[in-house]
């Protein structure tokens, strides 16, 4: 079997349109991956400063009824 140029285009033309189907859902994975990184960041965060001390809370700023008010805080509140 021979390669026209006509094959040629309409293979690449499909290979272009299968390429754009996916590509359009890419934006919508990337910020979920983001929401999700941030959301596990902000967990990760809230359990280390829950985890520090009183001498280090005091250090920082911070008492014990601020770091307990934002421990117990869900991962997707800011």
């Amino acid at each position: 079997m021979s390669t026209t140029l006509t094959s040629k285009c309409t293979l690449a033309g499909a290979v272009r349109d299968a390429a754009l189907r996916r590509a359009v859902g890419w934006p919508i994975a990337t910020a979920l991956v983001e929401l999700f990184s941030v959301w596990l960041d902000r967990r990760r965060q809230r359990r280390q400063l829950h985890a520090l001390d009183d001498r280090m809370l005091r250090d920082i700023g911070l008492t014990r009824a601020d770091v307990e008010f934002e421990a117990h805080k869900h991962f997707w509140t800011r």
